[in-house]
């Protein structure tokens, strides 16, 4: 049986999404490795105060080139769309966190690098959103 205490701390880390939090703050030092980690975290944080406010901007390791990357990987031969089975592997490998599953182009197994482009940003920017957002 589980202390109220425990059940309440844990929901509180949930509630304010705690550690994805500082799962995204190491993310980041580890992909920067800033000479002033603790000057970065603060920037860090007031980056995601400025994003929420704005909602937009989330900070992200990744960034467009990198999605088109992704996406050169997944298509070699250039066709322009990678298999629905594709995107959905690499959604998850990418840690996109609510994806659309059949997203424009899944009812033909052909989904866009546009496509493509669009839900990783949108995924990963919910997944950077460490903070509920402002209503």
């Amino acid at each position: 049986m589980e202390v109220p205490r425990a059940t309440e701390s844990k929901e509180y880390l949930q509630q304010h999404k705690i550690m994805e939090l500082f799962d995204n703050l190491t993310a980041q030092l580890i992909f920067h490795r800033p000479d002033n980690p603790k000057e970065f975290m603060i920037k860090y944080i007031d980056d995601l105060k400025e994003s929420r406010a704005a909602k937009i901007g989330f900070p992200c390791i990744f960034d467009e080139s990198n999605i088109h990357s992704v996406f050169g990987m997944l298509d070699p031969t250039k066709r322009g769309f990678i298999a629905l089975s594709q995107y959905r592997e690499a959604m998850v490998t990418l840690g996109c966190a609510g994806f659309d599953p059949n997203p424009p182009g899944a009812d033909q197994d052909s989904i866009s690098q546009e496509t493509f482009t669009r839900e990783v940003k949108s995924s990963l920017s919910r997944a950077s959103a460490t903070f509920q957002p402002v209503t």
